[in-house]
C-alpha cells in the first residue's frame, strides 16, 4: 500500500505531462499549418497571334513554314497583329523578325509587292550598289546587314602623286553580305566577300569611281552613333608627322628683338691679374675675359 502511494504522484506528474504536451502540439500545427487558399478562376480569352517560328531576315518571302501561331492575352495583343496566314501568305519581310516575335504589318511590305530580295527594302529615292571586300574589309565577319559603316578609300592624289586615304562616305547602310566564287590568275575557285550598301544616286557615282580608283574600307560604326565628321585624309608624311609633331616656337618674353638689330662694335677684352699661392710660393697670372 505504501508503494502505490509514493507512485501516484509520479504517475500523475505524467499524465499532466502528457497532456500539456498533446495540447502544446495541437496548438503549434494550428498555428503553422498554411492558410487555406481562396482560388477565384476567371475565364480568361486567349487569342491565336501569327509568329514566326523561326528567325526571318529582311527580303525573305514569307510560306507557310516559316510561320505559327501562340497564344496573346485580349489586353496584350500586338498593334498590327494577324491571326491567319492567309493574311500574309508571299508576303516580304522588311524589318527583320526574331522567332516567337508576332508578323505584324510594319514589319511588312505593301501588299502589291510579292518579289522578295534587295528591292523590297529600298527606301524610296535610294540605290543598292555592291563592293567586293575580304575579311579585313569586313572586319572579320562583324559586318552583318542592318549594319552602318563609313567607306573610306586609299587612292593616288593626282595633286601630289602620293596615296591618301579619305572618308568618302558616312553613316551607309548595310543591306546585305554574302560570298561570290571567282576564278583567281590561275583559273581555281576564289571565294570574294560582297557588301550591298544603301545610297543615293550621286553616292552611287562617287562609290563606283573610288571602288575601281583606288581599294575600299569598310569602318563599322555604333549603332546610336550618328555624327557626320569632316576629316583632311591621312598621307604616308601626316601620318608619319603625327608620331612625331614637330616642337613649337619658344616664347618671346619681355621686348622682342628688332627687325634690324645695330651692328655690334667690337671691344677689347679686359685683363684680369690672379695671385696664384702654391706653399711658400707666390706668382701672378693674366687672364683675358
Amino acid at each position: 500500500m505504501g508503494n502505490v502511494k509514493a507512485m501516484l504522484p509520479i504517475v500523475l506528474s505524467l499524465i499532466v505531462a502528457v497532456t500539456g504536451s498533446y495540447f502544446i502540439y495541437q496548438w503549434i500545427q494550428k498555428q503553422t499549418a498554411p492558410k487555406e487558399i481562396i482560388r477565384v478562376e476567371s475565364e480568361i480569352e486567349a487569342v491565336p497571334v501569327l509568329v514566326a517560328k523561326t528567325d526571318i531576315a529582311w527580303g525573305t518571302k514569307l510560306n507557310s513554314q516559316m510561320v505559327t501561331t501562340a497564344p496573346f492575352f485580349k489586353e496584350s495583343l500586338p498593334p498590327g497583329y494577324h491571326t491567319k496566314y492567309a493574311d500574309v501568305a508571299d508576303r516580304v519581310v522588311i524589318i527583320p523578325i526574331k522567332a516567337g516575335e508576332p508578323i505584324a504589318g510594319h514589319r511588312l511590305a505593301p501588299e502589291d509587292i510579292r518579289t522578295g530580295g534587295v528591292s523590297a527594302i529600298l527606301k524610296e529615292g535610294r540605290r543598292a550598289i555592291a563592293v567586293r571586300g575580304d575579311k579585313i574589309i569586313g572586319i572579320s565577319g562583324f559586318i552583318k546587314p542592318g549594319d552602318r559603316v563609313d567607306v573610306l578609300v586609299t587612292v593616288k592624289d593626282p595633286r601630289s602623286n602620293s596615296e591618301k586615304t579619305k572618308i568618302v562616305l558616312q553613316n551607309i547602310l548595310v543591306l546585305a553580305t554574302g560570298t561570290q566564287i571567282q576564278e583567281d590568275e590561275q583559273g581555281k575557285p576564289l571565294p570574294v566577300d560582297v557588301y550591298t550598301l544603301e545610297v543615293t544616286p550621286e553616292e552611287t557615282e562617287k562609290l563606283a569611281l573610288v571602288a575601281n580608283e583606288g581599294r575600299i574600307q569598310l569602318a563599322l560604326r555604333g549603332l546610336i552613333d550618328n555624327q557626320h565628321v569632316q576629316t583632311k585624309g591621312a598621307t604616308i608624311a601626316t601620318a608619319l608627322a603625327a608620331l612625331n609633331p614637330e616642337p613649337e616656337p619658344e616664347k618671346v618674353t619681355g621686348n622682342p628683338a628688332p627687325a634690324n638689330p645695330a651692328p655690334r662694335r667690337w671691344v677689347a677684352p679686359k685683363k684680369h691679374n690672379v695671385e696664384i699661392i702654391r706653399g711658400t710660393q707666390v706668382s701672378n697670372q693674366k687672364f683675358d675675359m
